[in-house]
């Protein structure tokens, strides 16, 4: 039997590279074939559009001014209007839900839970957010996230670092199901501790998990067969927390409102309009997210409930914007991936913009390979090195994230030619816990919620929370980078 699936494999293998060598697709470099043994075997596999991870919608990227749509009651300014563009990026159609969320405790209790308890509890969400000292709020504490009846709602009491979390392992599991359906894993219920499937161990030939079949690899002086590689455009990017520039473009979707490149209407929320009812016929008067309508009312009058929601609502109430994403206004509002500074729309670059790089390099030997896993399976990740971005124009050290606006150099205690006190040398722009609460763990999340007053429903506001703090009207969504062309095919 053995030797008869050998045979099957080698005339399986055969066959394959006969199909790759009779392509005859030649380099228009060189004019050496591709994908032929006989000249080195350089493989080409043929590619024509990203797949949509689950969950996701694409988001088409464009310009668009960021920013303060509505008055700055509060006198922040720290949202000042700035034309920027954004890529094309995916993004979740609807907030996480307390399903998907349990879906992932029980996968790391399953996992980790024998040897490394305190991965599933730092997972946690943090039930007590729900608790007032003046109101009863008892029953979600104990039920919101678990009962089936809310299993539809968005996952509140997650702090920034869980949602972080949470997108790598969502990853992972995504990337582990793509290898499972193409044959290349078998699947392995029984993954425990450090052997468990990740994306960056397996792409750096760590992960010796339940293998089903490689690729067949061309090289002559290879084995016959190899693992997949990023060129092989078979794993999804990774899923991640939106920026601040991503989530407000995709809440705007101004792409309902474009006449060839003329925007007819600027919005505020992400419906056309500046108020929060609806006009459609069926339905005029409804309206259109979930938010506090004025003090004590959540909800409405019994029989004709103003958003029909007293506190989180289902993800797939009320409308969706143009597009086809629900809830960017009201329900909860969403961690984003950025650092808060208030200064940020005037530092920022008008592509892409981000503040809240920290540049990492994989921990390698001396020989340049990839050391050990760390003890949950992990490939190991350091800040680069002062020395090593030396030689470069574009940084010079990792930690961007005060860069312009909290770093020594932008504190009004620098003096570049005069002499500084001792005393006054370290201080900076912003003395955490004496003068401000702004510091690099101070993340932006945006939108209004349900406990929100339509004002913070506009897209352009910004609030931030320290990064491993949550509360009872803060949720997520995920995104993803799109690689290749802005709106599919070449």
């Amino acid at each position: 039997m053995s030797r008869n699936n050998n045979y099957l494999k080698m005339f399986a293998f055969a066959a394959v590279i006969i199909m790759f060598s009779s392509c005859r697709e030649q380099s228009r470099s060189t004019g050496w074939d591709y994908n032929n043994p006989r000249n080195g075997g350089f493989q080409v596999v043929p590619y024509t559009e990203q797949e949509t991870g689950p969950g996701l919608v694409l988001i088409e990227g464009g310009t668009f001014v960021m920013g303060r749509h509505e008055q700055d009651v509060l006198y922040e300014w720290d949202n000042i209007p700035r034309r920027v563009t954004v890529s094309s990026f995916y993004m979740d159609e609807t907030e996480v839900t307390n399903l998907f969320y349990l879906e992932y405790l029980y996968w790391l209790r399953r996992v980790f839970g024998m040897d490394y308890p305190e991965v599933y509890q730092k997972a946690l969400p943090d039930t007590l957010v729900w608790r007032d000292r003046l109101a009863y709020n008892e029953p979600y504490v104990e039920l919101y996230l678990r009962h089936p009846a809310y299993r539809d709602y968005p996952v509140v009491g997650v702090s920034w670092v869980q949602a972080r979390d949470f997108c790598s392992w969502r990853t992972d599991r995504v990337n582990e199901m793509i290898l499972i359906r193409e044959g290349i894993l078998h699947m392995d219920p029984n993954q425990f501790n450090e052997e468990n499937f990740n994306t960056e161990a397996y792409l750096a030939g760590q992960y010796e998990g339940m293998v089903r079949r490689d690729l067949p690899d061309l090289d002559p002086s290879g084995y016959g067969e190899r693992k997949v590689r990023m060129e092989d455009g078979i794993f999804l990017p990774r899923y991640r927390l939106p920026t601040e520039a991503e989530w407000e473009y995709a809440a705007l979707g101004l792409i309902g409102n474009t006449i060839y490149e003329r925007v007819v209407e600027r919005r505020l929320y992400p419906w056309n309009g500046h108020i929060t009812r609806t006009d459609r016929r069926r339905h005029v008067g409804e309206f259109q997210a979930n938010f506090k309508r004025g003090r004590g009312d959540n909800m409405g009058v019994a029989g004709m409930l103003n958003d029909g929601a007293d506190i989180t609502n289902h993800v797939f109430s009320y409308w969706p914007n143009d597009f086809g994403l629900y809830n960017m206004a009201g329900n909860v509002s969403e961690w984003v991936k950025d650092v808060y500074r208030p200064l940020s729309p005037e530092d920022i670059s008008d592509f892409r913009p981000f503040r809240g790089n920290v540049f990492q390099t994989q921990v390698r030997d001396e020989f340049g390979y990839i050391e050990e896993k760390d003890t949950l399976g992990r490939i190991m990740w350091r800040d680069v090195t002062v020395e090593e971005s030396a030689h470069r124009r574009n940084y010079r050290y990792a930690d961007n994230r005060n860069y312009l606006d909290g770093d020594h150099t932008s504190s009004i205690f620098y003096m570049e030619d005069e002499p500084v006190e001792p005393e006054e040398q370290n201080r900076l722009m912003y003395e955490y816990g004496a003068t401000s609460m702004i510091n690099d763990q101070a993340r932006v999340y945006k939108g209004g919620n349900w406990e929100d007053r339509a004002y913070w429903m506009v897209a352009g506001t910004r609030r931030y929370l320290d990064e491993n703090l949550s509360t009872r009207n803060i949720g997520f969504r995920c995104a993803m980078h799109r690689v290749g062309a802005p709106k599919g095919g070449r």
